[in-house]
């Protein structure tokens, strides 16, 4: 029998030692995934608790396919500026090859983790709204025309990339387009155009504003998040050198002084602590570290930290205004005020403070740097049009692909006024949930005086 020589010998050439340090790297990642919808559970009413889940699983699944088909070509494929080609459609030829120092199975399997983990926070802006059919092809549509496109456009090659952006782990692909696409999705929702708003059964509104309902749900969440984002931060590195170590050290820093931030900015108001604060905290500080951990110094980190605590709290006040009520803007998850508004903050900050000394602690990596650090004024001029093309590209798009799925019979969006009232959970699912309501909860606010869950 004759064995695969060519295989092997590629194989040779990878590094043992970074291989099994971004393997490792990606099965603590994978954890994140299902996480976020363990999050979005802990936020959505008591009838909502599986059905808030199901997204994320739904985003492994689907995303798993899509990227072995095709996600991995067009995000990484040669091709031109905004898109690659179909060089490794199905796979093909995606074995040993180095990749870097790993192989580029492994390198596919780790991006494949962050696509996965983009859809799963994205399509979190139909929690209490969505139907869970429509999701399939959407998640299949966003992944290919979305977000694979944007991850050329900033990694693969693409124009972005030309332009010099500095985006380590994914402020645009990660942040801001999760964050624009929960935003359209959640927009359209209130605002369907084709078979959503043309039927008897379903009525776009407004839901009443509830606080987390599941706080263990947070909890388990934010252990998982937590957690995986380090490794997220580190394995971006693909070797096992000091700047992964200190993409680790920067993430967990920048990670702790955002929950505490946070929670004291709570503590002064409400004189109580919050384990909803220490959470949002947390995912604002990650935010804030992921386009930057590969490129700023630990004070800088630390900084980062609070300064995105402080923003997206402010960002997330927009939700309980009148201007909110009277738009229909639902903001379930908070993605919009988190992942939008910090990513793109994270994103500009990043070219602000990025310093080449730190970037080339891999020993290979040389960037100009920033603007205060290393006097490079153009940097930020870069970063910003990365933030827009970044939003405009993940806004249109999903928009667009969500409006014409509701044009399919039988895939339309929205949920009918029935099974929104009850509970996505009992419409959508066929598994019980652990807990029962203990109070009734009427989720159009226009109607019974806005009855909260306590």
């Amino acid at each position: 029998m004759a064995l695969p020589e060519d295989v092997l010998k590629a194989w040779e050439a990878c590094d043992r030692i970074d291989t099994l340090f971004v393997l490792v790297c990606c099965v603590f990642c994978w954890g994140i995934i299902p996480a976020v919808g363990i999050a979005y559970s802990g936020y959505t009413t008591r009838s909502n608790a599986l059905a808030a889940v199901m997204p994320s699983i739904l985003a492994v699944a689907v995303c798993s396919i899509q990227w072995f088909i095709i996600g991995y070509s067009f995000a990484y494929g040669e091709g031109g500026p905004i898109i690659g080609d179909f060089t490794y459609a199905f796979h093909r030829g995606v074995l040993a090859e180095p990749v870097g120092t790993i192989p580029a199975v492994l390198f596919s399997f780790f991006q494949l983790v962050f696509q996965a983990t983009v859809c799963a926070i994205a399509v979190g802006g139909a929690c209490e709204r969505g139907r869970l059919l429509p999701l399939v092809p959407f998640i299949f549509l966003w992944s290919t025309f979305v977000y694979d496109p944007l991850a050329h456009m900033v990694w693969g090659g693409g124009f972005l990339e030309n332009l010099g952006v500095l985006d380590f782990a994914g402020g645009t692909p990660v942040h801001i387009n999760s964050g624009a696409t929960a935003t359209a999705m959640s927009v359209y929702l209130s605002y369907p155009l084709f078979r959503s708003r043309k039927s008897a059964i379903r009525t776009p509104s407004h839901l009443v504003i509830h606080r987390p309902v599941n706080s263990i749900c947070q909890l388990l969440a934010m252990i998982s998040i937590w957690g995986s984002w380090l490794a997220f931060d580190a394995g971006t590195v693909l070797a096992f050198n000091f700047k992964s170590v200190m993409a680790l050290c920067v993430t967990n820093l920048c990670a702790s002084s955002g929950a505490l931030t946070w929670m004291l900015y709570t503590y002064v108001e409400t004189g109580k602590w919050s384990l909803d604060s220490c959470f949002m905290g947390a995912i604002s500080g990650l935010i804030m570290i992921t386009p930057a951990a590969g490129f700023i110094d630990t004070p800088t980190a630390f900084f980062f930290g609070i300064l995105g605590a402080l923003v997206c709290r402010q960002a997330l006040r927009i939700k309980f205004t009148d201007f909110a009520r009277r738009w229909r803007w639902v903001d379930n998850g908070d993605t919009f005020a988190t992942h939008c508004i910090g990513g793109i903050l994270a994103t500009i900050a990043t070219g602000c403070f990025a310093r080449k000394e730190v970037a080339g602690y891999d020993g290979v990596t040389e960037i100009i740097g920033g603007v205060f650090f290393d006097g490079n004024v153009r940097q930020i001029g870069v970063q910003i049009v990365e933030a827009l093309v970044g939003f405009l590209w993940s806004f249109v798009g999903s928009y667009v692909i969500y409006a014409l799925i509701d044009c399919v019979p039988g895939f339309e969006v929205l949920a009918e006024d029935k099974d929104i009232i009850a509970g996505l959970d009992d419409s959508q699912m066929d598994e019980e949930r652990l807990w029962m309501e203990t109070q009734k909860y009427y989720p159009f606010a226009d109607r019974e005086g806005g009855v909260h869950l306590d």
